[in-house]
């Protein structure tokens, strides 16, 4: 009996009988419930109008599942999508000549299948431009807002990732040893790295990090420090757990094979590059 690994076969949803909740849709429900939370807190110690609230989140959600859909078919797989499966980018059903979907024949649903983590960070950026520009122009700084918002992202990265290992997907490599998680659902007998486990407990830290700054040092009157913070070290944790979690299926560029890199660590190098260079641009404002 090996006692160091878990036989991970969970159910995918709750089953009500006519329609099952998956759980990696109920996380990104959560997620937005307790971001929500957050913000409304911060708002109402510093007397912003909570009324904003609700705009905000039909803002940032929105931006949050177009940009991580965009993201996997321009990152990870733009030619199967391009030549073969071009509605399936933004309407998540397919031609099937058997299959029915809501009456009419010929379709059925897939689902989305494949958001980017790294996609889902342009939108979400693009989503309080837009915000911004609406609602607080001249009231309120684009850093200020984008400050505040950052405090939610964490938690509900999180619980993202809590649904991929629901999911059994985004998995490690294999331990090699007698710990890890034998996905059983994949068909293995043999323990990976829980690597969704390790994200998550660092995104959790990473909030906990982040709501300390913010509530008991300085950093609030550094415009754009905090975000920076949250950029840096958000793509530092994913470059470095990608170095045990499986390649995603993507066909390796000439950059991929020089450097040993997949695209996810690829694409976090420009990302903590960016929240850097926003630290350093927010320290340097201030001093002035």
């Amino acid at each position: 009996m090996n006692i160091l690994a878990i036989n991970w076969n969970p159910n995918l949803g709750i089953d009500l009988g006519f329609f099952v909740i998956r759980y990696y849709s109920l996380m990104y429900i959560i997620g937005f419930m307790i971001g929500y939370y957050i913000l409304r807190k911060v708002f109402i110690s510093e007397k912003v109008d909570i009324s904003l609230l609700d705009p905000i989140l039909t803002y940032v959600f929105v931006g949050t599942l177009l940009g991580a859909r965009l993201g996997h078919v321009f990152f990870y797989d733009w030619n199967n999508y391009f030549k073969n499966h071009l509605m399936e980018i933004l309407v998540p059903v397919r031609a099937n000549p058997n299959a029915n979907v809501l009456g009419i024949n010929g379709y059925e649903f897939t689902g989305f299948q494949g958001l980017a983590s790294h996609g889902a960070a342009i939108g979400i950026m693009i989503a309080l431009i837009l915000f911004w520009l609406k609602y607080f122009k001249g009231d309120k700084s684009l850093l200020w807002l984008m400050d505040r918002v950052a405090l939610t992202i964490p938690f509900g990265g999180a619980l993202i990732r809590i649904g991929n290992l629901l999911n059994s997907e985004i998995i490690g490599k294999p331990t090699g040893t007698n710990y890890g998680f034998i996905f059983q659902q994949l068909g293995e007998d043999f323990p990976r790295h829980p690597t969704q486990i390790y994200e998550a407990s660092a995104y959790m830290i990473l909030l906990l990090l982040m709501l300390y700054l913010f509530w008991r040092t300085n950093i609030k009157k550094y415009e754009g420090m905090l975000f920076g913070v949250f950029f840096l070290l958000l793509w530092v944790i994913r470059f470095f757990i990608e170095f045990y979690k499986e390649p995603q299926k993507e066909t390796p560029s000439d950059l991929m094979l020089a450097t040993g890199l997949d695209t996810g660590q690829l694409l976090s190098i420009p990302f903590a590059i960016l929240g850097a260079i926003m630290m350093f641009w927010a320290y340097k404002k201030n001093a002035r």
